[in-house]
């Protein structure tokens, strides 16, 4: 099963909600005053003035909803690290795998025909024993503990822009494990797509300036910018 990435819900007014919070903190009107001076005026400017500064606090205002299937269970125990979100993901507790089960296989292993045979033989043997354990009356919630890391998994996942454009600038950087440096990517163009502005300059460090990786980076900051900038123009 293929990545598939969807956004379910956002502010349609993000980039409006987001300068009207900035802006009252350093005006004196009321906040319905407030917004009708920002209905008529350009938020761009300001957005990104506010952006800059690093005045991020905010973005936590607009939210960002998104449904992700085809990833594996490496994928979403790296996604679960960034704590200031909300996730719900397929149970494998509830939700039998007997049959079969779907799978992520790495490009690296489907490169060599050997890797690849053994690779699919050992996640036939283990749906084979995962519905022998399960015709024995084991457990589906212990049964599952024999199912790999490469079970492919569904997840639904909430963020609010500040949290995006960290998650961005760590999954989007080279370093990161392909897998989710590649929904990093598809969540970035969904996002841009709908707050432009907000994320104008998401992405890994390098987009912005000097890589945070130090001796550690990867050495192609100018094709990752050059990555960064197709998604964004594609969205």
């Amino acid at each position: 099963m293929s990545l598939n990435v969807e956004l379910l819900s956002y502010p349609s007014d993000a980039e409006l909600k987001v300068a009207m919070a900035a802006k009252l903190c350093y005006s004196p009107s009321d906040i319905s005053s407030l917004k009708n001076k920002i209905e008529s005026n350009d938020q761009h400017d300001f957005i990104n003035g506010i952006v800059s500064m690093g005045h991020l606090s905010v973005l936590e205002h607009v939210s960002f909803s998104f449904s992700i299937e085809g990833v594996s269970r490496v994928l979403t125990h790296q996604l679960v690290r960034h704590r200031l979100a909300s996730y719900s993901q397929q149970s494998q507790r509830y939700v039998k795998s007997d049959g079969g089960f779907e799978y992520i296989t790495p490009d690296s292993i489907k490169a060599d025909k050997q890797s690849h045979a053994k690779f699919d033989s050992l996640m036939s043997d283990i749906a084979k024993l995962y519905d022998e354990l399960l015709s024995l009356n084991v457990p589906a919630e212990d049964a599952r503990y024999i199912l790999p890391n490469a079970a492919e998994t569904k997840i639904i996942v909430t963020m609010n822009a500040r949290e995006l454009l960290h998650f961005f600038s760590l999954r989007s950087c080279n370093r990161a494990q392909w897998e989710i440096r590649d929904l990093s990517d598809r969540m970035l163009g969904l996002a841009h797509s709908i707050a432009p502005v907000i994320f104008k300059s998401a992405g890994p460090s390098c987009v912005r300036g000097r890589c945070s990786e130090g001796k550690f980076n990867c050495g192609l900051a100018k094709e990752v910018k050059i990555h960064i900038a197709l998604i964004k123009e594609k969205s």
